[in-house]
């Protein structure tokens, strides 16, 4: 997939990031991955900038990586990589990045839309950690994440389960910062946006660098998960995974 299925452009103070692959729900691939972190870097950098809408195409935000293909270990690795370098981005940028989900957040997907300062849901998204089912670990730093978000025992339950939460639920629980009816969701995403548009830069970076050191350690969070998941890549039992979402059906996995 080429970059052209990252849509990176500014409009005035608002630069904007929009995985473009709405036919697989903004799946991801390691080309999309790389363009998406290099828009983020390249909009933080720009000091016209003021606000980050990190989005994705369509009815979906994003389903998490693209297992529709052969994935070779340069793909896993990859995309592995990517991931974490997404949220890498998005956790490190000085200027404030508004994630706007009005639905599917699924695996790779939910780490990076919870990678955000300010994550916006519809009351009828899903949002999922659907890594289990594959036989694997959260990446993309959601496992310091969601547990700074909703404590360590509703991180393992979502992580464990694979439960599905609504956005209605979510925003409940304090995973995401708001959620809204669906009918609303473009309306509070343009008031959101120029919100944050309006703030001063450097107070408003400063506090979120600050809010966010206090509650995750990045460096080491990506480290364990990279590890983790370099070594669960290659397990039978992500080979089961893999074949089971394929053919639609529950995963047998091995003792």
């Amino acid at each position: 997939m080429s970059e052209a299925s990252v849509v990176v452009r500014t409009d005035g103070a608002v630069g904007h990031v929009m995985l473009a692959a709405p036919d697989r729900l903004n799946a991801v691939d390691v080309a999309m991955l790389d363009a998406a972190a290099a828009g983020v870097r390249s909009l933080d950098a720009d000091p016209a900038v003021r606000v980050i809408v990190l989005s994705g195409e369509g009815r979906a935000f994003c389903a998490g990586a693209d297992l529709s293909v052969h994935l070779d270990e340069g793909d896993l690795d990859g995309t592995l990589r990517g991931v974490g370098a997404v949220s890498r981005a998005v956790i490190e940028a000085g200027t404030p990045v508004l994630a706007l989900v009005p639905g599917v957040a699924a695996g790779a997907g939910l780490s990076m839309a919870l990678a955000a300062d300010y994550v916006l849901v519809a009351d009828d998204a899903r949002l999922v950690l659907a890594f289990g089912a594959l036989g694997l670990m959260p990446d993309g730093g959601a496992t310091a994440l969601v547990v700074a978000n909703i404590g360590r025992a509703r991180a393992l339950r979502l992580a464990l389960t694979g439960e599905k939460l609504s956005g209605a639920v979510a925003a409940q629980w304090g995973l995401v910062s708001e959620s809204v009816a669906a009918e609303e969701f473009s309306a509070r995403a343009e008031a959101l946006t120029s919100h944050l548009a309006a703030l001063a830069p450097r107070g408003t970076a400063l506090t979120a660098a600050a809010i966010t050191a206090a509650a995750l350690d990045l460096d080491a969070t990506i480290e364990r998960e990279e590890s983790g998941q370099h070594d669960l890549l290659r397990t039978p039992d992500f080979v089961e995974g893999l074949t089971a979402f394929r053919e639609k059906r529950r995963p047998t996995f091995g003792a």
